[in-house]
């Protein structure tokens, strides 16, 4: 299949190298054109803007930060999209803002999916990726193939824009689930144990979490490398916020943690991974 892909950084270029290795024909456009270039010894076809990405191809892929920026890539390629295109999403944005984009390409006979993932930079490279889907089930079910290369739990939610509410939900837990394994872990040292140690023997346990085993001994050795950065889960947790708002309902949880990745920002941190909510731990509760 001719496929098109825009934006190539953490998450999209591994996901990208996946469909290539499946043996489609990838095209690939991203703004900062050298991490697009950096495909290209793996076969792709590397283009200079985003309409020539999508031009033609049976499907057109969207990896980029934030809702914004899919609203941009939409409006660029949409005057050469053509009935029959399917043009998936798998940016994590508003929903509302999918529910708009999806109505008004109906109108051109272009099928529109967001699909936003779960599982980091590990899951993109692996093809284990949890994928949450929203859109027409027939249009879903072209696609189906495409993401059994990229995921391992590919579920359809419902119509447009669910895909992200059910990603919001995830970034909800996550977020919150996080902050408890490094409050634990925090816990640990400061109790005199071995934190590895508390970390196998709890991991074990009804307390295990893909956060606590995954990052738990990124935070014990103070590693901050991302594999999600801080950023983007800021930008994912004001969306949340918003999403709350409209729903009416209040969530206490995420405020906490949603202020915990504000000060790993605030120390400098917005760029590294996730795990980075412990160093904002460790500002914290050295105060007294």
């Amino acid at each position: 299949m001719e496929i098109g892909w825009i934006g190539t950084g953490i998450m999209g270029a591994p996901m990208a190298r996946r469909l290539l290795a499946a043996g489609n024909r990838v095209r690939v456009f991203n703004r900062s054109k050298e991490k697009a270039q950096a495909l290209a010894a793996d076969g792709v076809t590397v283009m200079n803007d985003a309409h020539a990405a999508a031009e033609g191809a049976a499907a057109v892929f969207i990896m980029v930060p934030d809702t914004p920026d899919v609203e941009a890539v939409v409006a660029k390629i949409e005057p050469g999209l053509k009935s029959g295109q399917l043009l998936i999403d798998m940016s994590t944005i508003a929903p509302s803002a999918e529910r708009t984009i999806s109505e008004r390409l109906a109108a051109r006979g272009v099928a529109y999916l967001d699909a936003p993932v779960s599982g980091g930079d590990v899951g993109a490279r692996d093809g284990t990726l949890t994928i949450m889907v929203g859109g027409d089930a027939g249009a879903f079910a072209r696609a189906r193939p495409l993401f059994e290369h990229l995921g391992h739990r590919v579920t359809h939610m419902g119509a447009s824009g669910s895909g992200q509410m059910t990603k919001l939900c995830n970034q909800v837990a996550v977020a919150v689930t996080l902050e408890a394994a490094a409050e634990a872990l925090k816990l640990a040292a400061a109790g005199g144990l071995d934190p590895q140690r508390v970390l196998d023997a709890i991991g074990a346990g009804a307390a295990s979490s893909w956060q606590l085993k995954g990052l738990g001994p990124k935070i014990i050795a103070r590693d901050w490398r991302p594999g999600f950065f801080v950023k983007l889960v800021r930008k994912d947790l004001r969306l949340v916020e918003q999403a709350s708002r409209e729903c009416g309902i209040a969530l206490p949880g995420l405020k906490l943690a949603a202020s915990m990745f504000n000060v790993a920002a605030a120390l400098g941190h917005d760029m590294d991974g996730t795990q980075a909510i412990a160093a904002a731990l460790d500002s914290l509760a050295a105060v007294k």
